[in-house]
């Protein structure tokens, strides 16, 4: 249960009247999301979420991300946006925590996405990146490739125990990461985390995207090669080439990519991969006992790594270029 705060009846109360969302008739915690305290709170004028931001969400970005959301909806993608109070505020305090309503988004995420999921996803990211691209507010992103050398170095002693050899492995990958990274290719808003679970489906329609508090500032081609290994790795491990077609040919009909960006897409993809398994390697090795979250395995991050390694092409992805 991702609530790592529990809000007092009378807190939660005075915080509601603020509001004109009617009279509340239920709340709860809910399981979604590791990051921050969620609520799904039902009035008599529809259902809400409300969101307290823990410690690992800086308070300073948070009108970075929620004017985004607010952004994106008033250009036309389907995503939760925030409920401002009486004063205008999207933003607030509960619990001690900042706090937010957030909209309610019908829908579910899909376990086991199929290629037509993937040309949904395609379509909707490009066209996230396009709807972005005059948001007025930047975010960098913390967790690029100039991030992961210092990440790696912050639990290095403890890879080799998850897995000998891997620090070596890992050492001379993220030095040939850091050479050949490109550094100018189209960028924009991006929201760097949209896993199936951030993808919400009505049957195979495409409702929503949500959880954007990873969202910054990178290039969009990066944002792509995350989608690749978020959707187009099976169960196993093995790599869905169809999959991957679908997702780049819907993404490039919305949003064609650039020669450069083609190009360096196996090198992105190597990236994105190398990104999220140092995060997990970071939560395994750093898991405190008892703890009620379970990290996620980063073995699966790695054998991604490794197969982006020996793509030359976009061509490994199902694409010509």
């Amino acid at each position: 249960m991702a609530v790592y705060t529990e809000v007092p009846d009378e807190e939660l109360e005075i915080f509601l009247a603020a509001y004109d969302i009617g009279s509340l008739l239920s709340y709860k915690g809910i399981a979604e999301g590791v990051e921050n305290s969620n609520y799904m709170l039902h009035t008599d004028k529809g259902a809400y979420f409300l969101t307290l931001y823990e410690k690992r969400v800086a308070a300073s970005d948070l009108p970075f991300f929620l004017g985004l959301m607010n952004h994106l909806a008033d250009h036309g993608i389907n995503c939760p946006t925030p409920i401002r109070n009486r004063q205008g505020e999207m933003l607030g305090e509960l619990a001690g925590r900042p706090a937010a309503l957030i909209s309610f988004l019908e829908g579910v995420h899909v376990r086991r996405p199929q290629p037509r999921h993937c040309v949904e996803v395609g379509r909707a990211l490009a066209g996230m990146h396009l709807a972005g691209r005059d948001f007025a507010l930047t975010r960098p992103n913390a967790l690029n490739v100039d991030g992961w050398g210092p990440l790696f170095d912050s639990c290095r002693d403890g890879i080799d125990g998850f897995m000998a050899g891997l620090a070596a492995e890992l050492d001379r990958e993220l030095s040939q990461l850091s050479r050949d990274w490109p550094r100018d290719l189209p960028a924009g808003v991006i929201h760097a985390d949209l896993f199936p679970d951030n993808v919400f489906f009505i049957g195979d329609r495409l409702s929503g995207l949500i959880d954007f508090y990873f969202a910054c500032n990178d290039a969009f081609a990066y944002d792509l090669a995350i989608c690749l290994n978020a959707w187009c790795f099976e169960g196993d491990g093995a790599f869905n080439i169809t999959k991957a077609r679908a997702l780049l040919q819907a993404y490039t009909q919305v949003r064609p990519l650039e020669a450069a960006e083609l190009a360096t897409l196996p090198l992105l993809a190597r990236g994105a991969a190398m990104r999220f398994l140092l995060t997990r390697l970071y939560d395994w090795i750093n898991h405190p006992p008892g703890a009620f979250v379970k990290p996620k395995n980063p073995k699966e991050y790695l054998t991604r790594l490794r197969f982006h390694r020996g793509v030359t092409s976009p061509a490994g992805y199902g694409l010509d270029g």
